[in-house]
């Protein structure tokens, strides 16, 4: 996942803090499951479309 994707679940999260609420990146995750699970196909591609392009795999370790 890019990482500012991963900015964009601490984003999230701090939010939720600073309302009073505690919340896990899992949780968050399994939240856009749920989401997703509503969209009807069209959006859903449009979605996936509008996503930026990564690199299918791990990154190598540096050794």
């Amino acid at each position: 996942m890019p990482e500012v994707e991963y900015q964009v679940l601490s984003d999230v999260k701090k939010a939720f803090l600073k309302s009073g609420v505690s919340v896990k990146k899992s949780e968050l995750l399994r939240a856009g499951v749920a989401l997703i699970k509503t969209l009807d196909l069209k959006k859903l591609n449009a979605v996936i479309s509008a996503l930026a392009p990564i690199k299918a795999g791990r990154p190598k370790n540096d050794k």
